[in-house]
C-alpha cells in the first residue's frame, strides 16, 4: 500500500477530485482550478484525467483595449446566455502588480447579480505577469469548466492591446471590443486584433462617434484581404451598450451563427492548429527545462559567457554552439556550427 505522500497517493487524490469535477461537485471545481493556478505537484494528473470529458463547451474569449467596457459586456452577455437556457463559466483574467505580482480579481464585483444563480461559475484569475493577456493556467482552468458541463465558458482578458493575442489559442469564438472616442482604439485593432476577431463589437455606442468607429472597422476588414477564414465567415460589427443590454441578444446569435460555421466547415476550425501549437509549446518547453537542468551540472553555460563577456564570440554563435554540444551528446544530428 502507497505510504500517504507518494505519488500514487497523489494520483489516487486527483482522480477523486476529477470524478466529483465530472459529477458538477461546485467545491471540488474550485478546489481542482486553485490546484491548477498554483501548479501543484497533481495537476497535470487532475488536468489529464479531465481533458477526455472536454471538447462540448462553447469557448467565448472578449479581448479589446482597456476602457472598452469588457467586464461589464461579459455580465450583460452571461445574462442573455443564461436567459436562453445555457449554463456559464467566466473565467476573468486581471493584470498582476509588477512589484508585488498580486491583482485586485475586482471582476467578481462587477458580477454580483450572477452570484447566487447555479448555473454560472465564475474565477477570477491574476494574469502573473504574463504579456499575452491570459494567465499560464487558462487552458487547463478551460478544460475543468468545460469537464464540469459548462455549456459556454466566457473567457475575459486583462486588456493589454497590442500583444494581447493569445486568447486566439484557446477560444473558439473571439470577440473584439472597442469603444468610440478611445485614442487608440481602432489603431490597437489595427496593430493585430483585426486577424484575429471574428465579431467586432463597438460598446458605449450611444456615444458620439460610434458611426464613425463601425465605418472605420468596415474599411479596415475590406482592406483586410481575402484570406481563407475571410472567405467563409466575414466578422460582423456590432453595436452595443452593455450597461443597458442594447445589442447583446444580436451578439450572443452572432456568437451561435459562428459556432455553427466552425462546426459546419472544418477547414475554418481552430481546434487542429490550436491543439498541435500547445503539444509543440510543450515540447519545447520540457527540452529547455532539460537542456537548462544539464547544462547547470556541467558548467557549459558559464564558459561559454565568459567567452560573449571577452568578445570573442557574440552570444547566438554561443547559444547555438551549447544547443549542438548538447544534442550531439543526446546523439541528434544538427547542422555544423558556424
Amino acid at each position: 500500500m502507497a505510504a500517504a505522500g507518494t505519488p500514487d497517493d497523489d494520483h489516487k487524490g486527483a482522480r477523486e477530485l476529477a470524478e466529483r469535477v465530472i459529477n458538477g461537485d461546485w467545491r471540488a471545481l474550485a478546489r481542482a482550478i486553485t490546484k491548477m493556478e498554483n501548479d501543484s505537484a497533481d495537476a497535470p494528473t487532475l488536468a489529464a484525467l479531465l481533458y477526455p470529458k472536454t471538447g462540448h463547451g462553447h469557448i467565448i474569449g472578449v479581448t479589446g483595449p482597456p476602457g472598452s467596457g469588457k467586464s461589464t459586456l461579459v455580465d450583460g452577455l452571461t445574462s442573455v446566455i443564461r436567459a436562453d437556457g445555457r449554463s456559464v463559466g467566466i473565467i476573468a483574467v486581471d493584470p498582476s502588480s509588477p512589484f508585488t505580482g498580486g491583482a485586485v480579481l475586482g471582476d467578481r464585483v462587477r458580477m454580483q447579480r450572477h452570484a447566487g444563480d447555479s448555473g454560472v461559475f465564475i474565477r477570477s484569475m491574476a494574469a502573473r505577469h504574463n504579456a499575452g493577456g491570459l494567465a499560464p493556467a487558462t487552458r487547463d482552468v478551460i478544460r475543468a469548466l468545460d469537464a464540469f458541463g459548462r455549456d459556454v465558458i466566457l473567457v475575459e482578458t486583462v486588456g493589454v492591446g497590442q500583444v494581447e493575442l493569445d486568447i486566439m489559442k484557446v477560444a473558439d469564438t473571439v470577440l473584439v471590443v472597442t469603444v468610440p472616442g478611445l485614442g487608440d482604439g481602432v489603431q490597437t485593432i489595427k496593430a493585430g486584433l483585426l486577424e484575429i476577431a471574428d465579431c467586432f463589437v463597438v460598446n458605449q455606442s450611444d456615444r458620439p462617434g460610434a458611426a464613425q468607429t463601425v465605418a472605420d472597422l468596415r474599411t479596415m476588414l475590406t482592406l483586410g484581404g481575402a484570406e481563407e477564414r475571410r472567405r467563409r465567415w466575414m466578422p460582423p460589427i456590432i453595436q452595443t451598450v452593455a450597461t443597458s443590454g442594447k445589442g447583446l441578444e444580436e451578439l450572443w446569435a452572432a456568437c451561435q451563427r459562428h459556432r455553427l460555421v466552425l462546426e459546419s466547415d472544418e477547414r475554418m476550425g481552430r481546434t487542429r492548429d490550436r491543439l498541435r501549437q500547445e503539444v509543440l509549446d510543450a515540447v519545447a518547453r520540457g527540452i529547455a527545462a532539460d537542456v537548462n537542468s544539464r547544462l547547470a551540472e556541467d558548467g557549459e553555460v558559464e564558459t561559454m559567457i565568459n567567452s560573449v563577456v571577452r568578445r570573442e564570440i557574440d552570444p547566438r554563435t554561443a547559444a547555438h554552439k551549447i544547443v549542438a554540444n548538447h544534442f550531439r551528446r543526446e546523439r541528434i544530428r544538427l547542422p555544423p556550427v558556424p
